[in-house]
This record gives structure tokens, sequence and C-alpha cells, in this order.
């Protein structure tokens, strides 16, 4: 079993914990991963493989796994999801039934999702739908998400999150992820960063508003940001260990999500920054961001935010403001994420994004509006009922 499997099962036993949901297995993150994939979908049974791609992933992964498919005398067909108006390949109603047209078509009995989170969006959602299982061939270390439940989809330009399924297994290949566009790792590592923010947003939510919380889970959240905040520079030289150490701790983050069955220990209110302005980008007919790209420089935004306001006021006791001011002191500064943000290669700005002074201010006023079931300290400072700092 993977690494990061095992340690969270044995750090769930020493405290008596039971964790009843189903980890992908194999999770196989190793050069050369990628020829394991046609083996493992022949031996589970399956005939019929759909692999979803796009022409990037196609001529990175998805071509060579379709021709060990056929080698193996298997029927694998492909969809090539197409991009938008704007170029841009997203996870929405156009891109979920074109795969699910091609399910129909060709009869498929499993998908593989050959791509990076966007397609494993679309695929886990069209499995979901077709009845089918998916298997996950990560291209590009750059999200969370490629073990998650739940599917970010753009439903009439309105982004939600939908649940969904997570993959029967995950084969992530270093060889591909390191030729993975710097931008792309640079998002990875950005979305990592972002949990410096969400875990406190978590911590906030728990202590303030009654909202569900694991010990377990957050330790196993911040283990996996600490280690790549510890390996920035390997991660930005997309060094064979630093891919490892930013996929595993992608890997191992999603997997912190499945055994929570929510996505609070990874998405606070830098996220909900991140899809405001994707929104307001698909909105205005402007290209996309990379989704990781935008939760790091979010988080340096909303952690400048946060380090003004009193958050302890929210307590009822004394205890509770001392652990909301501890949990605010591990939130780095703005300009310290930043900095890192730089050394791994991305964006670190507003401006190097191409959002707008304007944009930021209504989407820092607004966008705890979607999602209103959570109380993180941004819906607080908005609804008044934290001050600033003198």
């Amino acid at each position: 079993m993977y690494e990061a499997a095992l340690r969270i099962r044995k750090a769930a036993e020493e405290r008596g914990i039971r964790i009843d949901v189903e980890f992908p297995d194999p999770i196989v993150v190793e050069a050369g991963a990628l020829s394991r994939t046609a083996p493992y979908i022949q031996d589970k049974g399956y005939r019929k493989p759909l692999v979803v791609a796009d022409e990037n992933t196609l001529r990175v992964a998805g071509g060579k796994l379709l021709e060990e498919l056929a080698a193996l005398g298997l029927a694998a067909e492909k969809t090539i999801v197409k991009p938008d108006r704007q170029g841009d390949v997203i996870a929405d109603e156009a891109s979920i039934v074109q795969v699910l047209l091609d399910v129909q078509r060709y009869g498929a009995d499993v998908i593989v999702a050959a791509g990076s989170g966007t397609l494993h969006d679309v695929s886990r959602y069209a499995a979901y739908t077709a009845g089918l299982p998916f298997v996950s061939v990560p291209t590009a270390p750059s999200v969370d998400g490629f073990n998650s439940k739940g599917a970010p989809i753009v439903i009439r330009g309105e982004k939600i999150t939908v649940q969904a399924i997570g993959p029967l297994a995950i084969f992530a290949d270093l060889d591909v992820l390191r030729e993975a566009p710097p931008a792309m790792v640079a998002a990875g590592f950005g979305d990592m960063l972002g949990k410096y923010t969400s875990l406190f947003d978590w911590t906030f939510g728990r202590w303030t508003g009654g909202e569900p919380y694991s010990e377990l889970v957050a330790e196993i959240t911040e283990r996996a940001l600490l280690e790549c905040v510890r390996n920035v520079e390997a991660i930005g030289s997309r060094t064979e260990e630093g891919v490892r150490v930013l996929i595993d701790a992608l890997i191992e983050s999603g997997l912190a999500m499945l055994v929570f069955g929510q996505s609070h220990p990874a998405s606070g209110a830098e996220h909900h920054l991140s899809h405001y302005w994707e929104m307001e980008f698909m909105r205005t007919g402007r290209r996309a961001l990379l989704h990781g790209a935008k939760v790091g420089v979010a988080c340096a935004e909303i952690a400048a935010l946060y380090h003004t306001l009193e958050p302890e006021s929210e307590a009822g006791d004394a205890e509770t403001a001392a652990k909301l001011r501890e949990a605010l002191g591990r939130v780095p500064g703005p300009d310290e994420i930043r900095a890192l943000l730089r050394k791994a290669g991305g964006p670190s700005t507003i401006e190097e994004l191409g959002v707008g002074r304007e944009l930021l201010e209504r989407s820092l006023a607004e966008a705890h509006r979607i999602r209103p079931n959570r109380y993180t300290l941004l819906w607080a400072c908005n609804e008044g009922r934290v001050g600033r700092r003198s």
C-alpha cells in the first residue's frame, strides 16, 4: 500500500479511529508508472476503457496509454475534450456531455483520466453519472484533487462542487510529471500553500461556528504542507525529488479529504477568492488561470487581511481566544507566502495574475457567499462579527 495511506491508517489506529473510506489501490508514484496502467486495467477485467485527455495530455501520456491498452487486446477508445471559445479546457456541461456521449457510443466499461485537475473533474463526474469506475493518470502535479470524490464543475457560468466518485487507482509517472510545464508545477505548490489559510479557517470554524473537525486530518494536511515548504527549491527546480515530494503531498492532502469526507482541511477563504476570480474571468470572456496559481496568490491576500483582524473576539472564553491566536500565529505573513511562491516559480501577486485591484476588493467583500455554509474568518469579517486590530 502507498506509504501515505499506510501512515494515515497507522495514525488512525493509534488513536482508536476507524477509517471506513476505501483509498485508491494501488497508488503508484514512480518513474515509469504509466506503463503499469494498462496491465492493471486488464487484470481488473475491463475490456473497453475510454481514455479522457486533451490535445496536450494525449501527446504526453494518453497516446502511449492507448497503444499499450491496444497491445493487450483491449478495445480502447479516446475522448479528446474540446476547449471553449477562449481556448481553455474546462469542467463544464459541454465537456461532461462530450465524455458521456462517447461512453454510450463505445460501450465503455471504465474511464481513464489522463490529465491534470480539470480532466479529472470531467472524468469523475462523467464516470459517476454513467455508473462506471475511473482510473487516475496525472500528467502534472498541479492540484490536490486527483483522489477526491468532489468534482468542481461549472454550470451556466457558476462553479459548484458536487459529490462524485474517487479513482480506483492512481498511476503518477514521475517521468511525465517532471516534463509538465513549470507553471503547472508551481500551481501545485500554490494549491498546497493555500493550506496555511484553509487550516486556520477550519480551526476558526471549529471553535466559533461548531464545524466538524478532525485533529488527525488536520495533522495529515499540515504535514503535507510543511513538507512542500521545506522542499520549495527542489520543487521550483523540478528535480525528481522535488516533484516526488509535491505529488506525494498533493495525493496525501486528497487522502485527508477522503478520510474527513469534506474539503474543509484543504479549502477555505483562499479557495473562495480563487473561485470568485474564475467565475469573473469566465463572465468577461478572459482566459482561465491555473487553479493553484490563483489559490497561492489568494492565500497571500487572505493572510494579509487575517493578520489585521481579531479572530479571538468571536471566542466565548479565554481558552478559545488563546487557541485562535495561536492558530493565526501559524499563518505566515503575506510577504513570506509571496516569497515561497516566487521560489516555486509561480506568480506571487494579483498583478502577475492579471487580477485587478477592484476585482480583489470585490472578492474580499463577496467571495464568502460562494460557500455560505462555511464559517470562515472572511465570512465573520464581512458579517461584522470580528474587528480590526488597533
